[in-house]
């Protein structure tokens, strides 16, 4: 094992050391295959299971080592650099020895303000290591974290991501020197004591270990928001009337220029009985153009969009002529198409190299383009 805790360079946090690489022992890297098969049957495209193969990586060796970076790569079918690259983008994992208690003290903004630089300064000094340096006992990683995003309770620690709100220079001192002495530590919220780093990785990689419902979650301050709320009858609007609530009828009538005008036509009752009346209550929608979604079932292909006939079925549609889509929908950018769906969707986050846009003016400007214009210009360039 290395023994080289708290060493910080820059070749040390990008890559791992040779003894790293050493191969697991065959009853452990049979429990590991088990394990990762157990992950990679959750995903659609094994691939996907990488960010919690990489915690799983952390439970078995305390970190991501050289022979875990190669394991993953080899069930996921990724080289081994497209799995460091992810292992060295996100901070949760570590590319060196990590402590069994990883402290991490918010320094943004709200935090920093309430005491969070005072909290890091202190226990830094105290411990004698800085930024994501390690005790020489290997007990204790100490970090300074973004956020927390715990804010309601500024200043926040977090000890292997569970919260401990409203701390002090004191009280975390307290909490590292309790951890130090082989004390459970217990969280403000959450389970009845902090676990180690190996044991929290093996949740992170989706074993839950049963204490999901321990303790409080949300205290006090953070419902304060949801207390007003039920005080003043507020509730969030969902469905159609989110994006664009209906006017009501007397509203309509109100505001309807051609409303005395059609009550006082002489020849309303002809054209309530005229056979084209389905035709000219097209008009009346223009004002909010229906999608290629909305065209009848029995319209063609051409007139439901490009992927109509392509199986992405009726929870996908193609935007309108103004490049509008259902209200609450998504836009998609994939394989330079625009293409709006909705969660319940079969291709709703399925496909690869996509980019999500809320309106058609954001795709384009990003350089997305729509199928059927192409589809054209290349029948045309080949008609001619």
């Amino acid at each position: 094992m290395a023994t080289n805790f708290g060493l910080q360079s820059a070749s040390g946090h990008l890559r791992v050391e040779e003894e790293s690489k050493e191969a697991y022992a065959a009853d452990v890297e049979q429990a590991f295959r088990a394990d990762a098969q157990a992950i990679i049957d959750r995903y659609p495209y094994k691939r996907s299971a990488l960010l919690p193969m990489l915690h799983l990586v952390q439970s078995y060796d305390g970190y991501v080592t050289g022979r875990g970076i190669a394991l993953c790569a080899e069930l996921l079918d990724l080289t081994t650099a497209e799995v460091s690259g992810v292992a060295t983008f996100y901070t949760q994992y570590k590319r060196h020895p990590n402590g069994e208690f990883t402290v991490g003290v918010c320094t943004n903004t709200l935090c920093a303000v309430m005491g969070g630089d005072a909290i890091f300064k202190a226990v830094s000094e105290h411990l004698g290591i800085g930024h994501d340096e390690t005790t020489a006992d290997g007990k204790i990683t100490l970090e300074r974290v973004e956020c927390n995003a715990a804010c309601d309770y500024a200043p926040v620690v977090m000890t292997n991501w569970e919260f401990f709100d409203n701390q002090t220079p004191e009280s975390v001192i307290a909490l590292v020197d309790d951890i130090q002495a082989g004390k459970d530590v217990t969280p403000t919220r959450g389970p009845a004591k902090v676990v180690t780093f190996k044991e929290m990785s093996r949740v992170l990689a989706g074993f839950l270990d049963g204490r999901a419902d321990e303790g409080v979650g949300a205290g006090p301050a953070s419902l304060a928001g949801l207390k007003v709320a039920h005080a003043n009858g507020w509730t969030a609007p969902s469905g159609q009337s989110a994006a664009a609530p209906a006017p009501s009828a007397a509203a309509t009538k109100a505001t309807e220029p051609s409303a005395p005008k059609k009550a006082t036509e002489p020849a309303t009752p002809k054209k309530a009985t005229e056979p084209a009346t389905p035709k000219k209550a097209a008009p009346a929608a223009a004002s909010a153009p229906a999608t290629l979604f909305e065209a009848p079932a029995t319209a063609v292909a051409a007139d439901r969009g490009d992927f109509a006939d392509g199986g992405f079925g009726e929870f996908s549609a193609k935007p309108a002529a103004d490049g509008s889509g259902p209200a609450g929908w998504d836009i998609k950018g994939n394989a330079n198409s625009m293409l709006f769906h909705t969660t319940t969707s079969p291709w709703y986050g399925r496909t690869k190299a996509e980019v999500w846009f809320r309106t058609e003016e954001a795709a384009k400007a990003a350089g997305f383009t729509d199928a059927r214009e192409r589809r054209a210009k290349r029948t045309t360039g080949e008609q001619a």
